[in-house]
C-alpha cells in the first residue's frame, strides 16, 4: 500500500468527524492498485489514483439531437454521443454515467503519435527537449489509458493505434496499466507500398496494440481473403470439385495421442481414428502422395477465407480518389475499422473513440449497428463527424444505398452556452450548477434552511434565481443566512448562482471563522478551490496542428467573438470566371478563462467554416479554411458561385472554440438567386474548348509519329 500524505490523513479525519461521506475518488488512494515488477519512469509521472481522483468531471451540456425529431432527447433511451471537449474531463462525467461506465466493449483510439515541436539550440539541447516533450506525451496519453480501463466492461478491448516513435514506450505503460498478462496482439498494418528514404529503411507500416482488460476478452474469429499468390502456392491441386490443397493427416504436430493403425499399407499414428479415415475414403476427400500417404483434402471453395493473422497487408490507406475520403489529416480507411469492430464487440455493444478525429470509428459502428460514443476537443473534428453522420451509405467505404444514421446526441464538456442554459428548467439548471462545481446533489436542512447538496463537506445553495427574478444575494443575505445556521456549519458555506445575481464582488465574505463562497455562473470558479489553475483547449491554426496534443482542466462559457466580414465577386488574375469572396475585415476573441480576459485580434482567429447550401436547420460543412492559410490570402476566403446555394453559413472560430455566425444570400454577393445559364454557357463552352485542343494536340502527335515511321522505313530501305 502508497503511503498516505498527513494532509491526507487529516483530511479523512475531519470528513469522518463530520459523519461526511469519502468521495469515490479516495478508494484510488486508500486501496491503491498492485504495484508493477518494472514500470516506465519518467518526470511528471502520476500515480493512478491521483489521475482519477484531481481529474475534474465536467458536467455534458446537451447541445441539440441528430435524426431525432426537434425538442431535447428522452432520459430513458440510448443515444449515440459526440462529445466536444477534453477526453480526459469528458471520461470523468462518462464513470459517473451508469449505462456506460464498465460496459463499454470496444476502444479504439488513434491518438496524436507525438509532439511536433521544433527546438533551436545544440544537438544535447534539442535531445533533452525531445525528451520532455516525448514524457509528457506518454503521461498525456497514460492518464487517459486509466480512465479508458474504468469504462471497459469485463471482457472489453483496447486498440490503440500508434508509429514508430512511441510504439515501444506505450507498449510498457499499457503493460502497467492493463497488465502484461492481458495483451493480446501487436498488429502490424502495411500503410503505405514500398518507398525510398534518403538516410534509411522506408517506413511503411503503423503498429496498433491490442489488450483486453481481463484475460476474459470477447472475440470473433475473422478471415481474410486469399491471395491470387497464396492460391497458386497452396491450392495447387485440382479435381472434378475444384481447387484443393493437401493437409496431413499424422499425428507428429498433434498434441496429446493420435491413433495408431494401419492404412494403405502404411502403419502410423494417425490425428483420427479408423472410421473417420474411411469416412473420408469413402467422400473421396483423400489426396494421396506418390508414396500412398493419405492426406486430407481442403477445397478451396469451402473456405470462407485465411485466419486473420497480425501483419495486414490488405488493408490500404485513402488514396485521393476514394469515396469516403474527406480531406480530414490522419483519417483511417473504413476496412481497418471494420476488421477490428467485428473482432472484438457484437451488434448493440458500446464503441468509444476518444480521438474521434474524422469519425471512421462512429461512421463504421452505426453501419454495423453498434452503439457510439466519440469525444474531440477539436471543431473541426466535431463539425467533420456531424457531416459524416447525417451523409452516411450502407456500405464500408461510404458507398451504397444512403442511410439514416440513429439519433446522436451533440454534447459540450467543459465550454459551455449560458444562454442556452438558462432556458433550462429549473431541476435541471440546479443539477447543472451543482456538476459543474463538482458538488454532490444531496437536498437536506440545516435548522430551517434547505440546501441543495455538498462540497467535500461543506453544505451549498444553489439559489432559485427563477422563482425569486429582480431580487440579488446582498451581504445582508449572508447575514441573514449566517444567523439562522452559522453555529450548525462547519468553516464553508457555498452559494451557486447567476453572475448578475450577486450583488457584490468579493469571491468570499467571512462571518465568525465561517467562509461564504459565492460561485457565479457564468463565472469560472475561485482558485484556492482548485489545485490547478483553469487551462482551455486550443484550436488548430493550421492542418499541420490539427492531431497535437491537447489538455484542458476546468470550463469556461461561450463568448461570441467580434466579427466584421464583406462578400463580393471577383474574377481574379489568371481565371476564366468569378469567384465569390467572404473577407474577413475584423475578428476580435472575447474569450474569459478563470474569470480571466484572452482577447486577441485576428491572430486569434484559428479557423473560418463554411456550408455551402445552408438548409436553414443543420450546419452541413464544406469547406474550413485555416487561420494561417486566411492570414496569407489577405484574410479573404474563395468558393465558386456555382457551389453555392441560396444561403451559405459562415463560422469563425477563436482559439478557444468560441464561434460567431452569419448566414448570407447569394444576392448579398451580387449574384442571381440560381446559377445562371451564362455561368452554365461558359463551363460548358470551356469544356468544348478543352476538348478542340486536345484533339488538335493529338492529330497533331499522330502525325509527328507517321513522320518519324516513315523516316525510318526510309532510313532501313537506304542501308538494304
Amino acid at each position: 500500500m502508497s503511503k498516505i500524505s498527513k494532509e491526507q490523513i487529516d483530511r479523512i479525519k475531519t470528513i469522518l468527524d463530520e459523519q461526511g461521506e469519502l468521495p469515490q475518488e479516495w478508494r484510488w488512494v486508500l486501496f491503491p492498485p498492485e504495484r508493477q515488477e518494472y514500470e516506465l519512469v519518467y518526470g511528471g509521472k502520476q500515480r493512478e489514483e491521483e489521475i482519477i481522483s484531481q481529474t475534474m468531471a465536467v458536467p455534458l451540456q446537451n447541445v441539440r439531437t441528430f435524426n431525432n425529431g426537434p425538442g431535447m432527447p428522452n432520459p430513458d433511451q440510448w443515444y449515440n454521443r459526440l462529445i466536444f471537449g477534453d477526453n480526459l474531463q469528458a471520461m470523468k462525467s462518462l464513470l459517473n454515467d451508469p449505462n456506460v461506465a464498465g460496459k463499454v466493449k470496444l476502444i479504439y483510439i488513434d491518438p496524436p503519435f507525438a509532439t511536433k515541436k521544433e527546438f533551436k539550440g545544440s544537438k544535447d539541447q534539442k535531445a533533452y527537449q525531445d525528451k520532455i516533450a516525448g514524457a509528457e506525451f506518454v503521461e498525456f496519453l497514460r492518464k487517459r489509458l486509466v480512465f479508458l480501463k474504468e469504462l471497459m466492461s469485463p471482457d472489453g478491448s483496447i486498440y490503440v493505434h500508434l508509429d514508430y516513435k512511441k510504439g515501444h514506450y506505450i507498449k510498457i505503460v499499457l503493460d502497467e496499466v492493463f497488465g502484461e498478462a492481458n495483451f493480446v496482439n501487436q498488429i502490424i498494418w502495411k500503410r503505405t507500398s514500398a518507398h525510398s528514404d534518403s538516410k534509411t529503411l522506408g517506413n511503411a507500416h503503423d503498429i496498433i496494440l491490442h489488450y483486453g482488460k481481463t484475460s476474459n476478452i470477447a472475440y470473433n474469429k475473422q478471415v481474410s481473403e486469399y491471395s491470387e499468390n497464396y492460391i497458386k502456392k497452396y491450392y495447387k491441386h485440382k479435381d472434378e470439385r475444384g481447387r484443393f490443397l493437401d493437409r496431413d493427416l499424422t499425428a507428429k504436430s498433434l498434441q496429446g495421442q493420435g491413433y495408431e493403425y494401419e492404412w494403405n499399407g502404411i502403419n502410423a499414428i494417425w490425428r483420427c481414428p479408423k472410421e473417420t479415415m474411411q469416412k473420408y475414403h469413402d467422400e473421396a476427400m483423400l489426396y494421396y502422395t506418390k508414396k500412398g500417404r493419405p492426406r486430407l483434402k481442403q477445397y478451396l471453395n469451402e473456405q470462407k477465407g485465411r485466419s486473420l493473422q497480425d501483419v495486414w497487408t490488405d488493408i490500404n490507406v485513402i488514396n485521393s480518389q476514394a469515396v469516403e475520403r474527406i480531406d480530414y489529416p490522419t483519417q483511417k480507411p473504413e476496412t481497418l475499422l471494420e476488421r477490428i469492430i467485428l473482432s472484438s464487440s457484437n451488434e448493440n455493444d458500446i464503441i468509444l473513440d476518444a480521438f474521434a478525429g474524422s469519425g471512421t470509428t462512429c461512421a463504421v459502428a452505426e453501419k454495423l449497428k453498434r452503439k457510439w460514443i466519440a469525444i474531440d476537443c477539436g471543431k473541426l473534428a466535431i463539425y467533420t463527424i456531424q457531416k459524416r453522420m447525417l451523409s452516411l451509405h450502407a456500405d464500408i467505404g461510404n458507398k451504397g444505398r444512403k442511410i439514416k444514421a440513429k439519433p446522436f446526441l451533440l454534447q459540450n464538456a467543459g465550454l459551455y452556452d449560458f444562454a442556452s442554459l438558462q432556458d433550462l428548467p429549473w431541476e435541471d439548471w440546479r443539477f447543472f450548477a451543482l456538476q459543474l462545481f463538482e458538488c454532490k446533489d444531496k437536498k437536506h436542512k440545516i435548522g430551517s434552511l434547505e440546501v441543495d447538496g455538498l462540497k467535500g463537506t461543506a453544505p451549498v445553495l444553489v439559489y432559485d434565481w427563477k422563482t425569486h427574478k429582480g431580487e440579488q444575494i446582498s451581504e445582508e443575505t449572508i447575514d441573514d443566512i449566517h444567523s439562522m445556521i452559522g453555529k450548525k456549519i462547519g468553516k464553508k458555506f457555498y452559494v451557486i448562482a447567476p453572475m448578475m445575481a450577486f450583488d457584490f464582488f468579493q469571491d468570499y465574505i467571512d462571518k465568525d471563522g465561517v467562509r461564504y463562497y459565492a460561485l457565479r455562473i457564468p463565472y469560472n470558479v475561485i482558485k484556492e478551490l482548485h489545485s490547478r489553475d483553469f487551462q482551455a483547449v486550443l484550436q488548430a491554426r493550421d492542418e499541420g496542428n490539427v492531431n497535437d496534443i491537447q489538455e484542458a482542466y476546468g470550463f469556461s462559457f461561450m463568448i461570441a467573438p467580434e466579427v466584421e466580414w464583406e462578400v463580393k465577386t471577383k474574377k481574379p488574375k489568371g481565371q476564366l470566371f468569378n469567384v465569390a469572396t467572404l473577407k474577413t475585415k475584423k475578428f476580435k476573441s472575447r474569450a474569459w478563462i478563470k474569470g480571466e480576459a484572452q482577447k486577441g485580434e485576428k491572430e486569434t482567429l484559428t479557423m473560418l467554416m463554411v456550408d455551402l447550401n445552408y438548409d436553414g436547420a443543420v450546419f452541413d460543412l464544406d469547406k474550413a479554411f485555416y487561420g494561417e492559410e486566411l492570414e496569407e490570402n489577405d484574410w479573404e476566403a474563395f468558393f465558386s458561385p456555382e457551389e453555392m446555394g441560396e444561403k451559405i453559413m459562415a463560422v469563425w472560430i477563436d482559439h478557444h472554440g468560441n464561434e460567431s455566425k452569419a448566414v448570407i444570400t447569394r444576392k448579398q454577393f451580387g449574384l442571381s438567386k440560381t446559377t445562371t445559364k451564362a455561368i452554365k454557357k461558359k463551363i460548358a463552352k470551356e469544356k468544348t474548348a478543352k476538348k478542340t485542343v486536345i484533339k488538335k494536340a493529338t492529330k497533331k502527335k499522330t502525325a509527328k509519329k507517321a513522320t518519324k515511321k516513315k523516316a525510318a522505313k526510309k532510313k532501313t530501305s537506304r542501308r538494304k
